[in-house]
C-alpha cells in the first residue's frame, strides 16, 4: 500500500479533500500545483506554471488545468472539477475518483461504470513540460477520451478575464497544436502520443473562483480560455500520453519519456523518503547556477533561507555535490556583496545583517557532516574573508562593538527573520543588540578560530578567540535576565523581555556563550512557553501581544505572522538543543515531536511542510504550502536521531 494514499471516501468529500494540495516541480523553477481533486483553489495553482524571464521575474500560469471526459455509447462523463462563483462546483468529476496515491508520481484512479481509468502526472526534469499518462485499466465497450485544456497565460499574482486581445490563433504540430494568447509569452505546445482529432471550439469559461484567495482577502475570480479539445479512442490496457510544454516534442518518444520519468523518482514510501522528495523540489538550476528556493508557490531565493536550509536539504541525504553546487552560487553572491558590486546571481536579501553569520554556520555544518579537512580546503579562505570583513566594519548594518557584541539598526527596516511590516515599518522592531545575531556571532568566532588554528594561522586564531571571550563576557549581562531566559534585544538601556524563540540558538549552536546551567534554564523556558507539536511559537501566550491565528486579510495576517504563530524550522534547533543538553534522556520526547510533522505530510500540501502553523490548537498549517527551512530542519533532526540511536 502506498504511504501517501487517499481512498474514495476521502476523495469524494470536498470539505476534507479541497484543503489538500499536491506540488511537483521540474528543478528549474517551474511547477505544477493543485488540489488532490485537480480543482484549483489559488491563483498560484496551475498544471504548467513557468518562469517567463522575458516578461518579469515571476512565474506564469500557462496551462491552468486539463479536463478529461470519458465517452461511451454517446454518454459523456467529465472527470474535471472547478469552483464557480456562488459556491457552485462543476462538472463534479471527483465523484468518480476511486483512489489517489503519490508513491512515485500523483496517480488518480477513476471509475465510471465499467470503465477504470488511471491518470499519472509527472514534471519532466529540467524541462518546462508536464506529462500526463492515461491508462484504460478496464472497459467493456468502445471508449473515447476527450482532453480539454484551460489556458490562462498570466502571472501568478494576477488574474485573466475574457478579453478581445487574447489570440485564438493556433497551429498544428505533430499530434497536437501550439498556441499563444498574448505577445511576449512563449508558445505552448500541447501534444498526444497518438493520432487524435483537435476540435477547435474556442470559448471562455467565466467566473471561476479561488477560495484560498478569498480567505486571504484578495480578489478571487477569473475567466479561463478553452481553445477546443483533443479526442481519440483508447483501448483496454492502452496508455496514452499527453504533454504540454514550451518546446515541441517528438510524440513517438513520449511513452518512453514517461517511463523514464517514473523510473527515476524516489518512492515516497516512508517519512524520510517523502521529505527527501520535498527537499529536491527546492534545489533549482537556472541560467547555469544552482539555487535554493525559499518556498512554494510564491517565494524566490532568499539568502538567509538558503544558508539555513542548505545543509538539511542536501547533506542529511549525503548529497554533497548538490551542497557544493549551491554554495558555488552563494559564494559568488557573498564575494560580490563584500566587494560592493551588483550581484550577478539571483539571490535576494544579501544585505540583511545576519546573512553572513548564517553562511558561516552553513559552512560549519559542511565541516561537521562531511569532514573538517574538506571544509577547510573548499571554504577556509571564504570563511576568513567573511570574518575579516565583518570585524573590520565592512557591513553597513552589522557593527562589532567594543564589548565584542554585534549591533544592528532595525527600527525603520526589518532586519531579522521576523520581517513582517505595516505601513512600511517593522511590526516587531528588533534593533540594537539582537539575541540570535550575537549567538551566531559568538559561534562564528569560535568556529573560525578553530579553522584558522587548523590552517596554522595561529595569530589570527588567537585574535578571534580573544574577541569571542570578550563577546561571551558581555553576552550574559546583556541578555540573560533575572527570570532565567534571554531578552530578545537590547538597545539604549532598554531590554526586551518578551519570551521569543530566538534565544534557542544560544543552546542549539555548537558554541554557546552560556554555561550549562544557563543553557538548561533557557531551554526549559522554551519548552514551557513556546513549544507546540508543530514548532516553537514566535511569542509566548503570556504576552499581551500574543496573536496566534494566521487568518484573515493581509494586514491581519501580518500582525499575527511573528506574534505567536509556530515555526517548524525553529523546532529543529529546539530538538537539537534538547539532545545537546539532556542527551539520551530526551530521545523519546524528540521522537514524539517528530510524529506531529509526519502527520502533517497528509494535510495542507501532501508530502511536505508548510511555512507556519497557528500557535493554538488545532495548530492548522498556514502560509506557503512548502517551506525549505522547515523541511530542512526536520530532516536534520531525523538524521540526528539516527546517530543517537546507533550508539
Amino acid at each position: 500500500m502506498s504511504y501517501l494514499r487517499f481512498d474514495k471516501a476521502q476523495m469524494t468529500n470536498l470539505e476534507e479533500v479541497l484543503p489538500k494540495e499536491v506540488l511537483r516541480s521540474n528543478r528549474s523553477g517551474a511547477y505544477s500545483c493543485s488540489t488532490l481533486v485537480d480543482c484549483n483553489t489559488r491563483k498560484y495553482h496551475g498544471l504548467l506554471v513557468v518562469p517567463v524571464p522575458e516578461l518579469d521575474d515571476e512565474n506564469h500560469v500557462l496551462l491552468s488545468s486539463l479536463d478529461a471526459t470519458v465517452i461511451q455509447h454517446g454518454a459523456e462523463f467529465n472527470l474535471g472539477l472547478h469552483k464557480y462563483a456562488g459556491g457552485h462546483f462543476s462538472p463534479r468529476g471527483h465523484k468518480y475518483i476511486r483512489e489517489f496515491d503519490s508513491l512515485q508520481v500523483p496517480t488518480t484512479t477513476y471509475r465510471v461504470g465499467g470503465v477504470i481509468l488511471k491518470r499519472e502526472q509527472m514534471f519532466q526534469h529540467f524541462e518546462n513540460r508536464i506529462i500526463i499518462r492515461y491508462t484504460l485499466v478496464d472497459a467493456h465497450s468502445e471508449t473515447t477520451l476527450r482532453l480539454q485544456p484551460f489556458l490562462a497565460f498570466r502571472s501568478v499574482r494576477e488574474f485573466t478575464h475574457e478579453n478581445a486581445q487574447a489570440s485564438r490563433e493556433y497551429h498544428h504540430v505533430q499530434n497536437g497544436i501550439r498556441t499563444c494568447m498574448y505577445p511576449g509569452y512563449p508558445d505552448l505546445y500541447m501534444q498526444v502520443n497518438k493520432e487524435n482529432e483537435f476540435v477547435f471550439r474556442p470559448d471562455w469559461y467565466r467566473g471561476l473562483e479561488y477560495p484560498k484567495e478569498q480567505e486571504r482577502g484578495y480578489a478571487s475570480n477569473e475567466d479561463l480560455y478553452v481553445p477546443g479539445y483533443f479526442e481519440f479512442s483508447i483501448r483496454k490496457g492502452e496508455s496514452v500520453v499527453f504533454a504540454a510544454g514550451l518546446k515541441e516534442v517528438n510524440t513517438d518518444t513520449l511513452a518512453e519519456l514517461a517511463d523514464f520519468e517514473l523510473k527515476v523518482r524516489t518512492p515516497r514510501d516512508n517519512f524520510y523518503n517523502t521529505l527527501v522528495n520535498s527537499a529536491h523540489q527546492f534545489i533549482i538550476h537556472r541560467e547555469h547556477e544552482d539555487y535554493v528556493l525559499a518556498g512554494y508557490p510564491w517565494f524566490k531565493c532568499r539568502a538567509r533561507d538558503m544558508f539555513v536550509s542548505l545543509p538539511g536539504l542536501t547533506l542529511t541525504n549525503n548529497e554533497v555535490a548538490k551542497f557544493e553546487s549551491v554554495m558555488q552560487t552563494a559564494e559568488k553572491a557573498i564575494r560580490e556583496f563584500i566587494a560592493g558590486t551588483p550581484l550577478s546571481v539571483s539571490v535576494t536579501e544579501m544585505e540583511h545583517p545576519d546573512v553572513l553569520l548564517w553562511a558561516v554556520w552553513c559552512i560549519q555544518q559542511y565541516g561537521s557532516m562531511v569532514s573538517k579537512e574538506a571544509c577547510i580546503k573548499k571554504y577556509g579562505s571564504l570563511l576568513c574573508e567573511i570574518m575579516d570583513w565583518l570585524e573590520q566594519g565592512g557591513h553597513p548594518n552589522l557593527r562589532v562593538m567594543s564589548n565584542g557584541l554585534v549591533y544592528s539598526e532595525g527600527r525603520e527596516k526589518a532586519v531579522t527573520w521576523m520581517n513582517s511590516t505595516a505601513g512600511g515599518r517593522p511590526i516587531v522592531p528588533r534593533t540594537g543588540y539582537i539575541v540570535e545575531f550575537n549567538c551566531l556571532w559568538y559561534n562564528a568566532l569560535m568556529f573560525s578560530a578553530d579553522v584558522c588554528r587548523s590552517m596554522r594561522k595561529r595569530k589570527r586564531s588567537r585574535e578571534l578567540e580573544q574577541l569571542a571571550e570578550r563577546c561571551a563576557a558581555s553576552f550574559v549581562p546583556m541578555f540573560f535576565n533575572e527570570f532565567g531566559y534571554l531578552c530578545d534585544y537590547c538597545v539604549d538601556g532598554y531590554r526586551d523581555y518578551e519570551v521569543r524563540p530566538n534565544m534557542i540558538f544560544a543552546v542549539a549552536l555548537d558554541y554557546s556563550p552560556l554555561d550549562m546551567k544557563q543553557q538548561k534554564s533557557v531551554l526549559d523556558y522554551c519548552t514551557k512557553e513556546l513549544s507546540t507539536p508543530k514548532g516553537l511559537r514566535s511569542l509566548s501566550p503570556k504576552s499581551g501581544a500574543y496573536n496566534p491565528m494566521y487568518v484573515g486579510p493581509q494586514t491581519q495576517r501580518d500582525y499575527a505572522y511573528h506574534q505567536g504563530t509556530a515555526w517548524p524550522w525553529l523546532a529543529g534547533f529546539y530538538m537539537e538543543a534538547c539532545l545537546k543538553v539532556y542527551k539520551m534522556s530526551r530521545l523519546s520526547y524528540v521522537d514524539r515531536l517528530l510524529v506531529g510533522y509526519e502527520e502533517e505530510l497528509f494535510y495542507h500540501c501532501i508530502g511536505t511542510i508548510p511555512e507556519l502553523f497557528d500557535g493554538n490548537p488545532p495548530f492548522s498549517g498556514r502560509g506557503a504550502i512548502s517551506f525549505a527551512m522547515n523541511v530542512s530542519g526536520i530532516m536534520r533532526i531525523v538524521k540526528l536521531l539516527d546517530k543517537y540511536n546507533t550508539y
